[in-house]
């Protein structure tokens, strides 16, 4: 393993700087270590998992508002990709359960992106879509991430995920 250099630094090769920084703090060389850029780091590892998390709420709710909005068009693709990012969600929240409680406001955050991507799939007006989620959109929401039906909007549909 490389000592860190000035060849190694966070800014020029995160890699090495990385390696390095695991490597002192597994041998506890806290003089070499990199305190500043290290705890920027560390903040960034939930940011990361929580921008992981409304990524694939957008797609969820993006799904949602296809089938509420076009219900006519529903598929089994759109039913599938939902369960796909359902699961994606479970995982990262089975590996760090303290994000379950930030749920309601990634969720917020998410619907704004997933409302504009509803009207430019759809071919709907922006407008068409409310500017906050409604409780059915919600409602489905919270039912398909506790892998229960979502089914009442759905004509005749058992739409499960």
């Amino acid at each position: 393993m490389q000592q860190l250099t000035e060849t190694a630094r966070y800014d020029t090769d995160f890699a090495l700087w990385a390696e390095t920084q695991a490597a002192a703090l597994r041998e506890r060389r806290y003089a070499d270590l990199d305190f500043e850029n290290l705890s920027e780091e560390i903040e960034d590892l939930s940011k990361r998992l929580q921008h992981k998390i409304v990524s694939n709420l957008i797609v969820v709710q993006l799904h949602l508002l296809k089938q509420q909005y076009q219900p006519e068009r529903a598929s089994k693709s759109w039913r599938d990709t939902i369960a796909e990012h359902v699961d994606r969600i479970a995982l990262l929240i089975e590996d760090s359960p303290s994000l379950a409680g930030g749920l309601p406001g990634f969720a917020d955050r998410a619907y704004r992106y997933a409302r504009r991507k509803a009207s430019r799939e759809t071919h709907l007006p922006i407008a068409t879509f409310p500017e906050q989620p409604t409780k059915d959109l919600s409602f489905a929401l919270m039912a398909a991430l506790n892998g229960e039906p979502y089914d009442f909007w759905v004509p005749g549909g058992d739409v499960t995920p």
